[in-house]
């Protein structure tokens, strides 16, 4: 695979303010909004965007963490012991308005199982999406709210989110996937699209 930065730490730290700005113009303030990151990036991602509308606004909105594993229609496919990183909403969700913080978004499927687990929890007035990469090639009827960068991508290509919490380092790459050459008359035809 070879990759290509398409985000730096500085373009992401941009991206959260603008994002921050525009949650809170939407709200048109502060009160009843509430930020739910989806595990695992999306949670240090929330926090981030948290920050950034504390710094602006002088008000500290709630962050919680929500987990989807036991959501998600392809469970039986992604391992046979799944990795629960747990839900944490230590609010109220009911009358809030709640933004699904992600990292990237990609067919909407993680979206929907996150509005199941999220409405399962309580009953929000409102709830809204921001995510830090749209990379196409939806399956759902779902869009983002508030997007940091939009990135036109193939199905081939493997969107790559670093989080300094989780990663160490904060960038965003596109891996490309280098097929073997075909050496029989049946070549695989699927490609993994990552994310």
């Amino acid at each position: 695979m070879t990759d290509r930065q398409i985000m730096t730490g500085d373009e992401i730290r941009r991206a959260i303010v603008r994002i921050s700005h525009e949650i809170v113009e939407k709200q048109a303030g502060t009160q009843g909004l509430a930020l739910v990151g989806i595990q695992r990036r999306g949670v240090p991602l929330a926090k981030r965007v948290a920050d950034a509308i504390e710094e602006h606004e002088g008000v500290r909105v709630p962050v919680g963490a929500l987990d989807i594993t036991f959501y998600r229609d392809d469970l039986s496919l992604v391992a046979q012991q799944p990795i629960v990183k747990g839900t944490d909403l230590p609010f109220d969700l009911n009358g809030a308005t709640v933004v699904l913080v992600d990292d990237v978004l990609y067919t909407g499927r993680t979206i929907r199982c996150a509005m199941d687990a999220l409405i399962d929890f309580g009953r929000p007035r409102a709830i809204r999406l921001a995510v830090l990469i749209d990379r196409g090639h939806r399956e759902l009827p779902i869009r983002a709210d508030h997007v940091g960068k939009n990135v036109p991508t193939s199905r081939e290509e493997i969107v790559k989110v670093h989080v300094a919490e989780t990663d160490g380092c904060d960038e965003v790459s596109i891996a490309r996937q280098v097929r073997a050459p075909e050496t029989g008359a049946a070549a695989d035809e699927t490609g993994t699209a990552g994310n």
